[in-house]
């Protein structure tokens, strides 16, 4: 997709159609014996090795429009994304079951479930200098991606909407100076912990997540994920919790079965569930299943087109 038909990719994720935040997929048939649909999800910069919220809107999209008949209250969908089988299920209320049956529609999914690839903590207490914001300490975890990992409070911002940008900012900073440390190699690469045990192509440092306190305080905490070249994610981001869970359990802060909510930058509108389902050891690691759950909701559907004439509509971002 990348060497053949990256304009795809700029067509539908750049301007004027998208902009630099937007985050898609392009379904693809499975190699998976085991998944009904293949997908590469992309984003401003390229391809992701997995997304949550993506499989969370993938899995809703397929019930909703009739692409997958559900097989009950609870449908089974395999997906085989680039990190490997993610496992979801679309979950579907038997009164709107009944209700979609009884008119021929397509019955709404209220909430999806997903049991990510087996995930760890790559690394805990990494000391890194990160240009105009001094020496910070970051876990990094993976999740179906590597992620550094922060709390708010090292950078003294506060975890709120409003201070998205400067949040933003940090994280961008964070990403680039760990991408750096790990071109450059020698022990703080090393440290950092950022490889794969079985597919090299994997071995890279996504991004950086930024957690502080939560806005509703029956949940665990907030965050704000900075991925790809910088962009923002408006979810919780589904591999993101999958690799907090994985550091949180190797500190001994989130036991196996225990269920947290964690919420996105937005605020308690915008929360994944997500809970150790089980402890595996997996190509010679103590790895963790993570199972996240969190909803979806059809904004709409389009036909888009591409003028021959058009001279930018192939796509274009302005920098920011």
């Amino acid at each position: 997709a990348r060497e053949q038909h990256d304009d795809l990719r700029k067509l539908l994720m750049w301007e004027p159609r998208g902009h630099a935040d937007m985050y898609g997929g392009i379904l693809v048939p499975p190699d998976h014996a085991e998944a009904q649909v293949g997908v590469l999800f992309m984003h401003n910069e390229g391809y992701s090795t997995m997304c949550g919220h993506g499989t969370i809107a993938l899995a809703t999209a397929l019930v909703e429009s009739g692409a997958i008949t559900p097989t009950g209250v609870a449908t089974p969908i395999g997906i085989d994304a680039p990190c490997g089988l993610v496992r979801a299920v679309a979950h579907v209320h038997e009164n709107e079951l009944a209700a979609a049956h009884a008119s021929g529609r397509t019955p709404r999914v209220h909430e999806v479930t997903f049991e990510n690839v087996p995930s760890f903590a790559a690394a805990l207490d990494i000391a890194i200098k990160v240009p105009g914001y001094g020496s910070l300490t970051v876990d990094v975890g993976y999740g179906g991606a590597f992620y550094a990992l922060i709390d708010a409070a090292q950078l003294g911002i506060e975890m709120r909407a409003e201070n998205a940008a400067a949040l933003a900012a940090a994280g961008r900073a964070i990403t680039n100076a760990g991408r750096t440390a790990l071109r450059s190699g020698g022990a703080l690469a090393t440290a950092l912990g950022v490889s794969h045990p079985e597919e090299d192509d994997l071995s890279f440092l996504y991004g950086t997540i930024i957690s502080g306190p939560p806005e509703d305080p029956a949940h665990h905490s907030r965050n704000l994920c900075l991925f790809a070249e910088g962009e923002v994610d408006r979810s919780p981001t589904g591999s993101g919790v999958s690799a907090r869970l994985a550091v949180l359990h190797a500190r001994g802060e989130v036991q196996t079965g225990q269920e947290i909510a964690i919420e996105s930058i937005l605020g308690r509108e915008s929360v994944f569930h997500g809970r150790v389902a089980r402890n595996e050891e997996w190509a010679g690691r103590n790895a963790v299943i993570p199972e996240v759950r969190g909803s979806a909701h059809m904004t709409g559907s389009a036909r888009f087109v591409l003028d021959d004439n058009d001279p930018i509509g192939r796509g274009f971002l302005v920098a920011r």
